[in-house]
C-alpha cells in the first residue's frame, strides 16, 4: 500500500505533518531513571508498558497497570497520553500500537520509557482511521523494518515522524473508521462478554471442587441452594486426608493418575509439504492470555502429511493443552483440531465427556505445577512433575454433573470466539482496501454524521 497512487482527492502525508499543531504532539517517554519501580504506588495514573498495546488491531488494553503519583505525573507531563492520543511501541516488540479510547478507564496516562505518542490534528485526521492505517500489517512490517537498534530492536522519535500516511477527506476517514471500529467493537463485545462467563464457570469449579461449598452447607445443617439430585451427590461430611480435610468419600489421586497424557512434535522444518496447511499447530506463542479459555487459531499450519511424519497427533476439541517449556503453565482449550509442538502435554480427562473438569483442574494446580518445575536451561514441566501433584478426587457422577452444567457456558464462549474470528478475517480483509482507496464508501458523509451521532 505504501507509496501507490492514491484515488482522487487522496494524498500522502506523514505523521509528522499531521502533528497537533499546538502542543509538543510526538514525544518519548522519559528516561527510564525518572519512570523506575521505586516511583510506583498502589494507585495514582497509570503507566502504559508493552503489555498494554498490541500488535492484533486491539486498540488499547485498559488494564494491567504500575500507578505513578499525580505530582509525579505531573512532572513527566510532556509524556502524558490522554484520549485519541496514538501510542508505539519504541523499543522491544516493534509494530505495536495503541489508541487511548474515548471510554478509556482514566483521564490521562504516563507512557513508559520504550513507549512513543503521537497526538494528531483531529482537524485533518481521524484518530481512528489512523490507527487502522499504523495497526495494518503492511504497516506494522514497515515499522519492524525501520528497526535502528542493534540488540534491542528500536525506532526513535524520527522514524515516527516519517511514517507514512494516506489522507483521504476526513468524512471518507470517518466512514472508513466506522466501518471497521464497528466490526472491532463487536469483537471486543465477544471477549467481554467471554470474560464474564469463564469467570462465572470458574467461580462454580471453584465453589464446588476447591471450597467444597456444598459440602460446607450440608455439614452446618444449611440448604446447598441446588437442586435435589445435584445436591443428593454431595455427602454431608468432610474426612482427614494427606491434603487436609476432604469431602468424606473423595479420594486423594496425582494428578497425572487422573488425565491420559499426549505428547507433541514437530515436523522436520526442512520439508515444504509438512507445511502451510489447515491443521493449525500450536505452541506456547499461541496460547490464550488473560481469562481466555479456548485456542482457536494458530500462527502456524500444518499438513496431514506433516501430521503423519512427526510424533504430534490431532486432538480433538476440549482437549486440554499445557505448555511444558519455557514459558510453562499456559493453558487452553482445543476448540477446533489441532496438532502442538513436543514443548507442550495434551491432558485428556479419564472422567468427564467434555474435558471441562480437566481444564479448570489445571488450572487451578498451575501454580503448584509451576513451582515444581525444573530445568538446567529452562523451566520443565515432566511427567513425574504431574504426577508429583495431588488433587482431591471427586466421584464421576459428580463430574459428569458439573461437565453438563458448565457446558452451555464453554460452548456460547468457543461460539463467540470462532464468530470474532470471523469478523477480524473480515476487517483485515476490509482494511487495507479501505485505507488505499482500492474499495470506497458510498456517501462517506452519512456514514460520518452517524459516527458523531
Amino acid at each position: 500500500m505504501v507509496g501507490e497512487v492514491l484515488p482522487d482527492g487522496w494524498r500522502w502525508t506523514t505523521l509528522g505533518e499531521v502533528a497537533d499543531p499546538s502542543v509538543r504532539a510526538i514525544v518519548s517517554g522519559p528516561f527510564g531513571s525518572n519512570i523506575g519501580s521505586r516511583f510506583f504506588v498502589e494507585e495514582g495514573v497509570p503507566v502504559i508498558r508493552g503489555n498494554n498495546l498490541t500488535t492484533d488491531m486491539r486498540r488499547f488494553v485498559d488494564d494491567g497497570f504500575v500507578f505513578v503519583t499525580e505530582e509525579k505525573a505531573d512532572e513527566l507531563g510532556n509524556c502524558d497520553a490522554v484520549v485519541d492520543d496514538l501510542i508505539f511501541t519504541a523499543a522491544g516488540s516493534l509494530g505495536q500500537v495503541g489508541l487511548i479510547p474515548r471510554q478509556a478507564k482514566y483521564p490521562r496516562y504516563i507512557i513508559s520509557n520504550k513507549q512513543l505518542r503521537a497526538r494528531i490534528d483531529k482537524t485533518r485526521v481521524d484518530p481512528t482511521f489512523s490507527f487502522y492505517w499504523f495497526a495494518s500489517r503492511e504497516m506494522v512490517e514497515y515499522i519492524q523494518q525501520r528497526n535502528t537498534g542493534s540488540s534491542v530492536p528500536l525506532i526513535n522519535l524520527s522514524v515516527l515522524r516519517s511514517l507514512p500516511l494516506p489522507l483521504p477527506p476526513l468524512s471518507e476517514q470517518r466512514a472508513i473508521a466506522h466501518i471497521l471500529g464497528t466490526l472491532d467493537d463487536k469483537i471486543e463485545l465477544n471477549r467481554r462478554m467471554n470474560e464474564t462467563l469463564e469467570a462465572m464457570a470458574r467461580a462454580l469449579f471453584k465453589s464446588w471442587f476447591v471450597d467444597f461449598d456444598p459440602v460446607r452447607a450440608k455439614a452446618g445443617g444449611r440448604d446447598p441452594g441446588l437442586p435435589q439430585p445435584l445436591a443428593d451427590l454431595f455427602p454431608d461430611s468432610f474426612e482427614d486426608s494427606e491434603l487436609g480435610e476432604i469431602p468424606e468419600g473423595w479420594t486423594v489421586q496425582g494428578f497425572a493418575d487422573t488425565v491420559e497424557i499426549i505428547g507433541g512434535g514437530t515436523p522436520k522444518t526442512s520439508v515444504a509439504e509438512y507445511w502451510d496447511g489447515d491443521i493449525p499447530w500450536f505452541s506456547v506463542v499461541d496460547a490464550p492470555s488473560g481469562s481466555e479459555v479456548w485456542v482457536v487459531d494458530t500462527a502456524r499450519k500444518i499438513t496431514r502429511e506433516g501430521v503423519k511424519n512427526s510424533s504430534t497427533l490431532v486432538l480433538s476439541v476440549g482437549t486440554t493443552i499445557i505448555s511444558a517449556r519455557g514459558t510453562v503453565g499456559r493453558i487452553a482449550l482445543v476448540a477446533v483440531p489441532m496438532a502442538m509442538n513436543q514443548s507442550c502435554y495434551a491432558l485428556r480427562g479419564k472422567v468427564g465427556t467434555h474435558g471441562y473438569f480437566t481444564y479448570f483442574a489445571t488450572r487451578e494446580l498451575v501454580t503448584r505445577l509451576q513451582q515444581h518445575a525444573h530445568g538446567s536451561v529452562f523451566d520443565t514441566i515432566t511427567q513425574d512433575t504431574l504426577a508429583g501433584v495431588s488433587l482431591p478426587s471427586p466421584p464421576a457422577a459428580l463430574i459428569e454433573a458439573f461437565e453438563t452444567l458448565v457446558r452451555p457456558t464453554l460452548e456460547c464462549i468457543r461460539a463467540k470466539l470462532l464468530g470474532s474470528r470471523s469478523l477480524a478475517s473480515m476487517r483485515d480483509t476490509l482494511l487495507p482496501k479501505l485505507v488505499s482507496g482500492e474499495l470506497r464508501v458510498r456517501n462517506p458523509e452519512r456514514s460520518s454524521e452517524r459516527v458523531g451521532a
